[in-house]
């Protein structure tokens, strides 16, 4: 066999070629297929497990797409709003009280004519249906079976309201967009009424679209985009890839008027207490107390709506001041934890609104996410109480806290 034979015999064959070329790529980290796609590949964890509601916010974040969850926790702008919502909880330190009897904790109260085990409603946000299959339906059932919780439906929900009302037996409030129409307007709070809510609470902080940074860097996700608050027929819960890139442009947008004139045009339908949400100023507090409205709600929207805004809790006192008790005195945007609705109500508030920090439960676990994200801000809320020396809702002033706000 001469030499060149002996080679052919001894070489590697093309089928063990072609094996190791093949275990190459296969192995390479250019291939996209070997690399991991998501945040990361930590595990969920187990609703028990969850101890503040702060810790829904990353599962709420690992199961919706991401222009859901850019809708969800954008605000307007570039989100100095928000951050200046939670900021506030910072300049508010909360002062114990000693030689208290705290054996039994009473966080009952009344708003409206309706008692309530804890000073906690459910705020009104739009479109939930994208956070999970059964949506504001889920939402009212997990609310009710946290002790009763009111949740406000949102125009803007994602199923209609009577079949939301239907899904469980607590009560329920209705937030009002204006419409283009009195007589849409009166439709709207008709049909509210007749599904069984208890009260209208008219958002007056909406004059023009929101400008958002996140959903317009979001616009060619071709997903559900930004949805229109406004819209009475809400999402319904469908992904849009037009949406996004119809955001609103940030000059040339046409402004509703939101004012008293038209309030009057259709307020004669409302047969339930009427509160206006959106109020920052005392000024415009003054202003529902002698037009005579239910009450108010000291809202910025979740800072949805104005970039460079005030949070909530600094406003909130001289409202409270202004208001003097006369009418039902709320407040929402921000509020994460027990200890944020203490000091809203040292701060004259009668009750607080959750917004996000329900919507995480919601998308993380769905009805039972929703209902223990209340019930941990309710254990919160005593445990504050407790540890203040403060055994019910009437002990709660202003002696409770310091404020150091920056412009004081």
């Amino acid at each position: 066999m001469t030499r060149s034979e002996q080679g052919w015999c001894t070489s590697v064959t093309r089928r063990t070629a072609l094996r190791g070329l093949a275990g190459f790529l296969a192995g390479s980290p250019l291939l996209r297929s070997q690399l991991d796609p998501f945040r990361d590949h930590s595990r969920v964890p187990a609703m028990s497990e969850l101890k503040t509601a702060f810790d829904f916010e990353p599962v709420a974040y690992a199961k919706l797409p991401r222009d859901i969850y850019d809708f969800m926790m954008g605000s307007s702008d570039g989100e100095a709003t928000a951050r200046r919502n939670r900021q506030a909880f910072d300049w508010v330190s909360l002062i114990p009280r000693g030689m208290a009897d705290v054996s039994a904790i009473d966080c009952s109260t009344e708003i409206l004519g309706h008692k309530l085990k804890y000073p906690i409603l459910v705020a009104p946000t739009s479109g939930q249906g994208p956070l999970h299959p059964d949506g504001e339906l889920g939402m009212h059932a997990g609310a009710t079976a946290a002790s009763n919780t009111p949740m406000i439906i949102s125009s803007g929900a994602s199923f209609p309201i009577d079949k939301i009302t239907g899904a469980a037996k607590g009560p329920s409030w209705f937030q009002l967009y204006r419409m283009d129409t009195v007589e849409g307007t009166v439709d709207r709070i008709e049909r509210a009424q007749d599904a069984g809510c208890a009260a209208i609470t008219w958002t007056v902080d909406g004059p023009v679209g929101p400008y958002r940074e996140r959903a317009l860097h979001d616009r060619h996700l071709g997903g559900y985009g930004e949805i229109d608050e406004n819209n009475p027929q809400g999402s319904r819960g469908r992904r849009n890839p037009r949406a996004a890139a119809q955001a609103p442009a940030p000059y040339g947008v046409r402004a509703q008027v939101l004012d008293w004139k038209f309030l009057s045009a259709w307020r004669s339908s409302v047969k339930v207490p009427l509160l206006i949400k959106g109020v920052v100023t005392a000024a415009d507090a003054r202003q529902c107390v002698e037009n005579g409205v239910s009450g108010i709600v000291v809202s910025n929207h979740g800072a949805r709506r104005v970039g460079h805004g005030c949070s909530t809790l600094e406003v909130l006192p001289e409202i409270a001041d202004e208001v003097r008790g006369r009418i039902a005195l709320l407040v929402d945007s921000g509020f994460r934890r027990g200890s944020d609705v203490l000091k809203a109500l040292a701060l004259g508030a009668n009750a607080v609104c959750l917004g996000r920090v329900t919507r995480w439960g919601l998308a993380a676990y769905g009805p039972a996410g929703a209902q223990r994200v209340l019930e941990i801000i309710q254990a919160e809320l005593t445990l504050a109480m407790a540890t203040t020396g403060r055994p019910n809702l009437r002990s709660v002033d202003r002696t409770l806290v310091r404020t150091n706000f920056p412009w004081a």
